[in-house]
């Protein structure tokens, strides 16, 4: 604000202005010390002016701002001339707003005060604009993020019925599985093992060290007994080995059994249609068996036919 006069007038940028703008009862105001340095003259000297010609500055126009406002403002803002204005600060602050902004070149009556004025009055025009174009914008994402929560609660009414459903609807004990589906075939077997507390009994012919990666998902001090045939791939280091890590597994010998079965705290069976190495390589299926009564005739058959065993 020290320059001279003449190249005043055309070095007040916009973004200076914007600076000195502020919201004060709903309204953007700016303060009379500030408009006292972009016009160059005294704060003092600015609201006399205005005094001898108060009928031009309805309140609507200019109005003094409240201590409270004042402190707040204040803490708003870290460097200001709220305090140092140019001419001191001695008063309460008052706020003109545009309109009064507007009448003031003609109470000042300098070509300074008119060109100084203009520039304020595009500034406050384009903030209208950029307001405007912010409100739409803010319009548009609160309209976006409506419908995303609307979408949102749609689809959780949807996983909703689909969860009820599923509580409500009994599941399904059969199960059949197509030539390459290994992973699903293998992840229901392991969900299968899971559910097992105290014990795990597998009749089947041909066990490798692939269906003791099952059985290790097993809970843990579960037991496990395996009938198989005395010419199983599995030896006495795989089943060791998995004893180490998975406690505790027994191994049996026997050829009465052609079919598969996988038995759970002998209470719990099920059918299984291909070995348990083997599941998902071919078409095949598990079923799961209802009677107890052929649950403890299965067991009781293992455990008559088996011969030999290690552990």
């Amino acid at each position: 604000m020290n320059e001279k006069p003449e190249t005043l007038k055309t070095e007040v940028q916009s973004e200076v202005i914007q600076n000195l703008v502020y919201v004060i009862r709903g309204k953007q105001v700016m303060l009379d010390s500030d408009l006292a340095c972009l016009y160059h003259v005294e704060t003092k000297r600015l609201n006399e002016a205005v005094k001898r010609n108060i009928t031009r500055f309805p309140e609507r126009f200019r109005f003094q701002l409240t201590k409270e406002e004042y402190d707040n403002l204040k803490s708003q803002i870290a460097t200001s001339n709220i305090e140092n204005g140019y001419g001191g600060r001695r008063k309460l602050p008052y706020a003109f707003t545009e309109q009064g902004i507007a009448m003031l070149s003609s109470v000042l009556r300098s070509d300074i005060a008119i060109q100084v004025n203009i520039r304020i009055m595009d500034t406050f025009v384009e903030m209208r604009k950029y307001m405007s174009h912010t409100s739409l914008i803010l319009e548009k994402v609160n309209q976006m993020e409506i419908r995303q929560f609307t979408d949102q609660q749609k689809n959780e009414q949807r996983f909703e019925q689909v969860f009820n459903y599923i509580a409500n609807h009994q599941k399904n004990n059969q199960k059949l599985f197509f030539d390459g589906q290994i992973f699903d075939a293998f992840y229901l077997l392991t969900e299968i093992i899971k559910q097992a507390k105290e014990e795990i009994v597998l009749l089947d012919g041909y066990v490798d060290v692939g269906t003791l990666n099952i059985l290790a998902k097993k809970r843990k001090d579960v037991k496990v007994c395996i009938y198989t045939f005395p010419n199983t791939k599995l030896t006495v280091q795989d089943t060791a080995k998995f004893n180490m890590q998975y406690p505790a597994l027994e191994v049996k010998y026997t050829k009465a059994f052609h079919d598969r079965f996988l038995m759970l705290d002998r209470c719990i069976a099920y059918h299984i249609g291909a070995s348990v190495k083997d599941a998902g390589k071919k078409c095949f299926g598990i079923m799961q068996i209802e009677d107890t009564g052929v649950i403890n005739d299965v067991l009781a058959r293992a455990e008559l036919t088996s011969r030999a065993k290690f552990s």
